[in-house]
């Protein structure tokens, strides 16, 4: 699910990632220095040094070059400075580099918990919000960073020693490095952009601004009605969206009236996403309103209400806004686009739209599709996207599992306590155990639940997770279980791997797949054991086809995207037109002939387009590193393999996987052993 505070996160990674590609060593516009100069320099450096470093030093001096502004200094003053801060020796400059990741962990890690501390009150179910906590939250205590680590010069001493490799150099070559190679590549990433503090400060604004927004957007389920004024849905629950909806919307499969409620949810879902939903409904207990006629009702009677007035696009018009202003300091990468691919997932868009196109187009989908249909005695509807039959507990009701699980989890404490003994079920050591288990803190989330991980070995992570009054119901369980995945992955990530350069995965579908390993032993964990023999079969056509749901959703995340740039101006109720447009091709391109309806949109409801940009493809991509690890992890110890799984940190994903099941990333391996599942299950 989420991790980390994406408005931190997104922010960071701004300054913390680099957006020019030197393939063509090219200087940008900014640079106030000339060819001459770097002419001159080079050949300076080379008489001074020789030839042994010709190739750093060329491409330093072009680096540092590329970023320096005439308020760094006179073209003369530029060669002095490469003169004296070019490292010519390995010992010196390993040196620099040990100092460098040690202080890079110590501002990473401070800037990460004071903007969880800031957060707090807007994360955190700890009381009241005041509306000066909306602009603490919005407060970026990072925009500064780069403009500051320009002035003091600290960035032009690693763009001179520290040679930065574009993706497809790391594709090439990353194969052969070592470790520290490795690491002295993931370095010279840091630097290369100068994005505008204010810029930075407004990014993280807008970021904020969705999350509160989201994270408020709750449903009173026992205020719905259908025409009689028949209510399905317990008083006091009170449902996020798009989470909370639709996990409710899953736990309805196997009941005899579980069709009804289904529905009722379905049509919650198309009233938000075409923003005929009462503003007074949301998260207002005070109403009754049937979604199904659109009609609201007080004490008993019909009252007039106004609809959203298209605020759910919006917050995505000012997210789209906020990245694309900082485009022109980002000249190789000009979009968010290929940032959010090229750079952060480093699996360019075009291969990923390829993958998740050629696995929902797959003739399996519609073999899925009618077993599906016949396992539940009827035609499909469009929410059996999310059908859930595959799972072990969908044997076992909703009750009985929130029964389970909040007597076993009264209180959030509670949880935290558990702890030790999920990891010691999970196969890590004692030892182990009781370390990951010191370094993760549970917390009262206002949202559906996150993780957010430590950025320096001596702080914790944080899972916040939502507990009621009267304990933790399934749902949230299930989600702490999934972000607990998070908290283990990044503390291995961080406190295992050689070089801090390198702590983390590649990129945020591999702390997915591990949320998702663990989320599916939700019920082993509760002591719930799965005797079916049938297990592995079921799993794997649940996978499938959680993969088919969520890569669709991911298309039109995309498609939104794209649009988005060609339509620069456009206004929300534009917006929102083109997202409802784009949900229904993606749709009847891909769903209509197995469900049997076209014009669905609902593949638009995710609360990700609207507050973590571009997030979605990471859901679909983990999916398919799950099945990989699943099928590898079989018989073997997870949390043995888990630990030397995650020991590799943040190489590129493709290597990550073969040092991990010993093959690249690949819709082949479920699509075939969806096909085999196929034929045990009827």
């Amino acid at each position: 699910m989420k991790t980390s505070l994406i408005i931190f996160l997104v922010a960071f990674a701004m300054i913390f990632t680099q957006c020019k590609k030197m393939d063509n060593m090219e200087v940008s516009q900014m640079s106030a220095i000339d060819n001459t100069t770097i002419d001159n320099t080079i050949k300076e450096l080379l008489n001074k040094y020789g030839n042994k470093n010709e190739f750093r030093i060329e491409h330093g001096v072009k680096q540092a070059a590329s970023l320096w502004v005439q308020a760094d200094g006179s073209p003369e003053e530029f060669k002095k400075f490469c003169i004296e801060y070019f490292i010519n020796t390995d010992e010196e400059l390993d040196k620099l580099f040990n100092r460098l990741q040690t202080n890079f962990e110590y501002i990473r890690g401070l800037y990460r918990k004071l903007v969880l501390e800031l957060n707090k009150p807007l994360a955190l179910d700890i009381g009241e919000k005041l509306p000066i906590d909306q602009d603490f939250g919005a407060y970026d205590p990072t925009a500064h960073f780069e403009e500051d680590f320009y002035k003091n010069k600290i960035a032009f001493q690693i763009l001179l020693n520290f040679p930065y490799y574009s993706l497809d150099d790391k594709i090439k070559l990353g194969p052969n490095w070592t470790r520290k190679q490795w690491a002295y590549a993931r370095m010279a990433d840091i630097f290369n952009s100068r994005i505008p503090a204010e810029l930075n400060q407004k990014i993280s604004k807008s970021l904020t601004d969705a999350d509160s927004y989201i994270s408020e957007y709750n449903i009173y389920m026992g205020n719905l009605i259908d025409k009689s004024g028949k209510t399905y849905f317990p008083a006091d629950m009170k449902l996020i969206s798009h989470w909370g909806l639709r996990d409710e919307l899953k736990s309805h499969y196997g009941e005899a009236d579980g069709i009804e409620k289904q529905k009722m949810v379905y049509e919650v879902m198309k009233r938000i996403i075409s923003q005929e939903i009462p503003e007074n409904v949301i998260n207002n207990q005070s109403v009754k309103w049937n979604p199904i006629d659109n009609k609201v009702t007080k004490d008993g009677k019909e009252i007039q209400f106004k609809p959203e007035p298209n605020t759910r696009y919006k917050y995505l018009l000012e997210n789209f806004k906020a990245m694309k202003a900082v485009d022109p300091y980002c000249p190789y990468y000009p979009t968010y686009i290929k940032r959010k691919f090229e750079q952060e997932f480093e699996i360019p868009q075009e291969k990923v739209e390829e993958m998740f196109v050629k696995f929902i187009s797959s003739p399996t989908m519609n073999k899925v599709g009618e077993l599906i249909s016949k396992r539940l005695g009827r035609k499909l509807e469009p929410f059996d996207i999310w059908y859930d039959g595959f799972k072990a507990r969908s044997s076992i009701s909703q009750e009985q599992l929130t029964a389970t699980t909040k007597s076993k989890y009264p209180t959030r404490e509670a949880f935290q306590k558990e702890l030790p003994v999920i990891l010691t079920k999970l196969g890590f050591n004692p030892e182990k155990t009781a370390f990951i288990s010191s370094k993760v803190q549970v917390d009262p989330s206002r949202g559906a639940g996150h993780a957010s991980g430590a950025e320096m070995k001596s702080d914790i992570s944080n899972l916040r997770t939502r507990v009621g009054k009267d304990g933790m119901d399934y749902k949230g369980y299930n989600i702490a279980i999934h972000e607990f995945g998070h908290n283990v992955e990044q503390t291995i990530s961080l406190q295992d791997v050689d070089y801090y350069m390198l702590a983390g995965v590649p990129n945020t579908a591999f702390t997915e797949a591990w949320a998702f390993v663990f989320q599916k032993r939700d019920l082993e964990l509760l002591g719930i054991k799965e005797t079916n023999p049938d297990k592995d079969y079921l799993m794997t056509l649940d996978n499938c086809w959680s993969s088919y749901e969520i890569m669709g959703v991911s298309l039109v995340d995309m498609g939104v995207w794209d649009w988005l740039y060609a339509n620069p101006d456009a206004t929300p109720e534009q917006l929102k037109e083109s997202v409802i447009r784009i949900a229904k091709e993606v749709w009847n391109k891909y769903y209509a002939p197995i469900f049997g309806v076209k014009d669905e949109p609902i593949l638009a409801i995710y609360s990700h387009m609207i507050d973590y940009p571009l997030y979605l493809s990471a859901y679909p991509i983990g999916h398919l590193i799950e099945f990989q690890l699943e099928k590898f992890l079989a018989g073997k110890n997870l949390g043995t393999e888990m630990q030397r799984i995650i020991k590799q940190g943040s190489i590129l994903p493709d290597e990550w996987m073969k040092g991990a099941v010993g093959n690249v990333l690949s819709i082949e391996p479920t699509l075939e052993s969806t096909e085999e599942s196929l034929k045990h299950i009827k």
